[in-house]
């Protein structure tokens, strides 16, 4: 009875029942995977969801792409980061899921192919499948910086690609999209057809200087478009307020408008009083992204500085977003530290091969977790990375570590 679309196998894993049964026994365990802000401390203002109240929220009159005082805000959003997006080329949905589902829609038959980038978040696994999409990697090469590697992204095209997807900075692997790398993927896109879709929901981030960053914007021979949103941007993930930024060359830019709107039509998610309270969010914004700024760069500092007194352990360039990747020894495999992290010393990561690296041994950290439970749980992870499994003996504990 269960669709094909769904994974076959329901059922949690080793790492997901370690962690249930941890809570389930009342255990403090540091949550170094946390990415959702209103559970990492940050003090929210009081009166900061009032807009949402308004009266003006009561009277539905929708529009296929939202509403056009929404769309202006968002427009501002985009000319804050020096671009240029009408607000007739915007697109707002409930959430960047959501966006990625509409596209597919848009530019997909079943069994068409989209290129996603790989190490990445494991979300596109569902949500391709969710739309009979077909998800081919191309890969990001780390040599003392991520880059894309082209030749990985020639190597899968066919009749049946339907999209490029870039996301700037990637999640885990803080990496921006560099400006020579973006010529030679417009190229690729144009030759073949392709729409490129760039995610810069991390885009206010960055955390290294990143000279070559560049937006998938900054572009205007192929079909692009930019996704974005309150959930990173202003720290907001329970406000379900996002968007689509389009451009490209004319006259195939207006008949990709003129069929999103079909596809926008049919589902008009985005409720009205959010939409009402879209542009006070947004002027509001700033305070916050502030804050998550300074926590993941001091986390950032905190993590180099503890590392470089573990020679064995290597912490990858970083350039942005809110996440941090370990490269560890070898001593057992990822799954195995991970267990022993929750079981010996209470301390969730995620394993690399989570966010699908090609090799062993990477965890990665999220940097919103408060700082003195980032610095401790920091401690904890080098010490059992860098230690062969079961050196404290079968009787050994969190208590031994720092």
């Amino acid at each position: 009875m269960i669709s094909s679309r769904l994974p076959r196998d329901l059922s949690p894993n080793a790492t997901a029942r370690a962690v249930d049964a941890l809570r389930a026994s009342g255990a403090d365990v540091i949550d170094l995977t946390e990415s959702n802000p209103t559970r990492a401390g940050f003090p929210y203002p009081d009166k900061l969801l009032e807009p949402l109240a308004s009266a003006r929220g009561l009277r539905y009159d929708p529009h296929p792409l939202g509403s056009i005082e929404a769309r202006e805000a968002v427009s501002r959003e985009f000319l804050r980061r020096g671009l240029q997006m009408p607000p007739d080329h915007i697109g707002l949905t409930s959430s960047t899921s959501e966006a990625y589902s509409f596209l597919f829609k848009l530019l997909c038959n079943p069994g068409d192919a989209v290129l996603v980038p790989t190490p990445s978040y494991p979300l596109f696994d569902h949500l391709t499948s969710l739309e009979s999409v077909v998800p081919l990697s191309y890969s990001l090469e780390y040599h003392g910086s991520w880059r894309v590697d082209i030749d990985s992204v020639r190597s899968q095209l066919n009749d049946t690609v339907r999209a490029l997807l870039i996301v700037s900075p990637n999640n885990p692997t803080g990496s921006f999209l560099h400006a020579d790398d973006l010529t030679q993927l417009t190229e690729i896109c144009a030759a073949h057809g392709m729409m490129m879709v760039g995610d810069e929901v991390f885009a206010d981030f960055t955390l290294d200087d990143a000279p070559h960053a560049v937006s998938p914007l900054a572009q205007n021979e192929a079909l692009v478009c930019s996704l974005g949103g309150l959930s990173k941007s202003g720290g907001l993930p329970q406000v379900k307020f996002s968007w689509i930024g389009f451009a490209g060359p004319s006259p195939q830019l207006e008949e990709l408008l003129v069929a999103y709107e079909i596809v926008a039509d049919t589902y008009l998610s985005v409720s009205t009083p959010v939409q009402v309270a879209a542009s006070t969010l947004l002027a509001e914004a700033p305070q916050l992204r502030a804050a998550i700024h300074e926590r993941v760069r001091q986390n950032l500092t905190t993590l180099r500085d503890q590392a470089r007194n573990h020679p064995a352990v290597t912490v990858l360039a970083c350039e942005g977003g809110w996440s941090a990747v370990l490269q560890l020894p070898a001593l057992r495999s990822e799954e195995a530290l991970v267990l022993e992290l929750l079981n010996e010393d209470h301390v969730f990561v995620h394993p690399g091969y989570f966010f699908d690296f090609p090799r062993e041994s990477f965890v990665v950290v999220s940097l919103l977790v408060p700082p003195e439970l980032f610095s401790l749980g920091i401690s904890r992870v080098l010490m059992r990375a860098t230690l062969g499994r079961g050196s404290f003996g079968e009787g050994g504990s969190r208590d031994s570590l720092p």
